[in-house]
């Protein structure tokens, strides 16, 4: 019997025990294989422990001064809420549809995960369907969102991880911060926002059930796109609370007679839009795009939003006015014109900016840069530059003041022409009547080589000899022209600057006219400096930020520099205020405060400003076409036009103010003055004015019994 033989006849007798060894290496080879693909499978998984501190997306909220949310920066709306504070209804409704053994389980359902195997095989798909609230959380946070076995193997894994170290409650906390409910909401805080414009403590039965509806498809379930289906869902839920005992018929019925959402109630920038981006432009690349649209940090800013609206509404209904008398006047034109007449096409819309800001802080309380922010996200306040034209003015009068004139200095207001040598303007000298001018003139007319410039008041006329302040009161165009001549051009911008016009300024005689253009953010700071007693602070919006755990990253420091002296200063104010007092400001006179200001129109009627300031607040208006048109009614000026609507949006926004006026510094003389003369008024003057000096510089003599009236306009 040979070796083979042998073998056979062993196997034969011992087949039972061969058997068994050929069946113990088969499941050993196939435990090993199986224990490489598990491992090769979970190798990667995340630790458990990384949900301890895990972070979702959060939105980032910014809050006016008041405390109240005025918009979010998100890229999912999301909040982070203890389960204590979401609705025990919230919490039934989604246990009793998601997972009504949740209390009772340990991470899965074997019952489930079997009949949704079988029926998958039977249908040929992908594993799918009988996930628990646990896994649902694994697959939410952990794991891809793709419908494979292997996928479906590690979520239960992940799940079994989970419930060993959480608690049932935390994971449905998780859960409920964590699941979608479409239209961009994550959790159920930002899902009650969108849906209802509700707290999520506030939500009711059927707002619960509304949502619990939502989970397993938010798009196709979302009441704003299938109402009919919504409402199917929305009773499913009711029923299923129903048959687990968690309500009654009778709260069943009064959930289901509660109406659907129709549209959206949140939004991501809902206030102030131009203020919000304004603050986003700052802040984004300080902190990144991760951080500002998915930290969660809290930003406090300077915005009164009550006095926004209260603005943007003002604004708004003026500016709506003055189109539709421009539309008329159009339609007018066209009916009156003859057939070869050429008529210009309607106007734009007008546009408008206004901000407000505090006078000793620099804190923005309001800031609108335009009408309609979905329309251009244009920013007039802080990023159109535009000509101020006499709102210029008060930055040639302190270049005076700083020069040795006092407010009853004699300035000229008269005709004048100015040459170009190649490298200045300058006078013709003597040329101070219209034909003297038009004799100096006549032979350089049509010359390319030789520029001419003959300013004009804005009324045609002219005073001669009137003060400072008159010049100022009346916004004489000559006048500011006289004092650029005499104190320098370049003094004018050097002084422009230290009060916070930071733009570029030419430094030439027209200065005085506002020709250089500059944005409204910085002409209001440059007159809050001398409402400010010559202190000059940074206008600024945010206040502090704070991280997603309370951690306060920045927080606003003021810094002050003394730009002029309080004297100076309060010359100007007290000059200013006969702007409104007697002059061009009148309008706002109905205030019945102590208000500084000065008007501007720009050449060709392309810019119409006011800005106005008490010692608490400064604030400016302007009004005008994107597209530089000229605004046709040249009856229209800066205080026939915007000093209105400025004055209505200060009515409200000063209703809880104290009246208070310009403090006098030491070193200022108060003396009674004829303003006709600028001299010592005579105990019969017909007209007296108490005007304000440094000390030492008030008038000595007093005025003639024959000194003129000043001239009316």
């Amino acid at each position: 019997m040979n070796s083979l033989d042998k073998i056979l006849v062993f196997a034969h007798k011992h087949r039972v025990r061969v058997l068994a060894a050929a069946l113990a290496l088969f499941m050993a080879a196939g435990l090993l294989i199986a224990g490489i693909f598990l491992r090769g499978l979970l190798q990667d998984l995340p630790s458990i422990y990384d949900l301890e501190g895990y972070t979702p997306a959060l939105s980032t909220k910014v809050y006016d001064v008041h405390g109240d949310v005025i918009a979010e920066f998100s890229v999912e709306k999301r909040a982070l809420l203890p389960l204590n504070k979401i609705p025990v209804d919230m919490q039934n409704a989604v246990i009793a549809m998601e997972d009504n053994k949740f209390f009772h389980h340990w991470g899965i359902s074997p019952r489930g995960i079997a009949r949704a195997l079988l029926r998958d095989i039977m249908h040929q798909r992908a594993a799918q369907g009988a996930s628990t609230i646990t896994q649902q959380l694994a697959k939410l946070i952990f794991l891809k969102p793709e419908k494979t076995i292997s996928r479906k193997v590690r979520e239960i894994f992940m799940a079994l991880q989970i419930e060993k170290n959480f608690s049932k409650q935390e994971i449905l906390q998780m859960y409920l911060n964590q699941i979608y409910f479409g239209t961009g909401a994550h959790g159920v805080q930002a899902a009650a926002k969108i849906y209802f414009g509700k707290e999520v403590q506030d939500l009711t039965l059927g707002d619960c059930a509304l949502l619990t509806g939502l989970i397993p498809l938010p798009e196709r379930y979302s009441p704003f796109r299938n109402p009919d289906i919504a409402r199917q869902r929305k009773a499913l839920v009711l029923m299923r609370m129903l048959q687990e005992g968690y309500i009654t018929p009778t709260e069943r019925e009064k959930a289901l007679a509660e109406p659907l959402p129709t549209e959206k109630s949140f939004s991501s920038v809902s206030e102030a839009p131009y203020f919000v981006e304004y603050i986003r432009q700052q802040l984004e690349p300080r902190y990144g795009f991760n951080m500002l649209w998915r930290g969660g940090m809290k930003i406090y800013t300077t915005l009164d939003l009550p006095s926004q609206k209260i603005a943007e509404a003002v604004m708004e209904k003026n500016l709506q006015q003055l189109d539709d008398e421009v539309a008329k006047e159009h339609s007018k034109r066209l009916a009156e014109a003859s057939e070869d007449t050429e008529i210009s096409t309607a106007p734009l819309q007008l546009q408008g900016a206004f901000m407000a800001m505090d006078v000793k802080t620099g804190a923005v309380s309001v800031m609108i840069g335009g009408r309609d922010y979905k329309e251009t996200k244009f920013n007039r306040v802080t990023q159109a530059k535009r000509q101020p034209g006499s709102a210029f003015k008060p930055f040639v009068w302190m270049s005076a003041l700083m020069n040795g004139y006092t407010p009853a200095s004699q300035v000229e207001d008269i005709p004048m022409a100015f040459y170009y040598d190649g490298r200045d303007w300058r006078l013709f000298e003597g040329a101070t009547d219209q034909y003297s001018i038009d004799l100096a003139t006549q032979p350089f007319v049509g010359n390319k080589d030789f520029k001419i410039w003959v300013p004009q008041n804005y009324t045609g006329r002219y005073a001669g000899k009137t003060t400072m302040r008159e010049a100022l009161e009346k916004s004489r165009n000559l006048a500011s022209i006289w004092l650029v001549d005499k104190v320098g051009p370049t003094v004018v911008t050097e002084t422009a600057r230290r009060a916070g016009i930071k733009s570029p300024l030419q430094p030439v005689l027209s200065l005085g006219l506002g020709t250089s253009a500059v944005p409204l953010l910085e002409m209001v700071n440059g007159f809050a400096t001398f409402a400010n007693n010559g202190i000059r602070v940074e206008p600024y919006a945010v206040t502090r930020v704070v991280d997603a755990r309370g951690k306060v990253l920045e927080e606003h420091i003021p810094s002050e520099v003394e730009a002029f002296s309080p004297q100076y200063s309060y010359l100007m104010v007290n000059m200013m205020k006969g702007v409104v007092e007697r002059g061009t400001g009148a309008n706002a006179r109905r205030l019945g405060r102590p208000i500084a200001g000065k008007t501007g129109t720009s050449q060709d009627h392309r810019d119409m400003w006011f800005i106005g300031m008490t010692p608490d607040i400064a604030a400016g208006a302007w009004m005008g076409y994107d597209d530089f048109s000229t605004i046709e009614s040249k009856d229209w000026t800066g205080g026939g036009t915007v000093v209105p609507w400025w004055t209505q949006i200060m009515e409200e926004l000063f209703k809880n103010q104290p009246v208070r006026d310009f403090p006098v510094p030491e070193g200022i003389t108060l003396v009674m003055t004829d303003p006709a003369t600028g001299l010592l008024a005579l105990p019969n003057s017909k007209r007296k004015l108490m005007e304000a000096f440094l000390k030492g510089t008030e008038p000595k003599s007093f005025t003639s019994l024959k000194a003129k009236e000043l001239p009316q306009d």
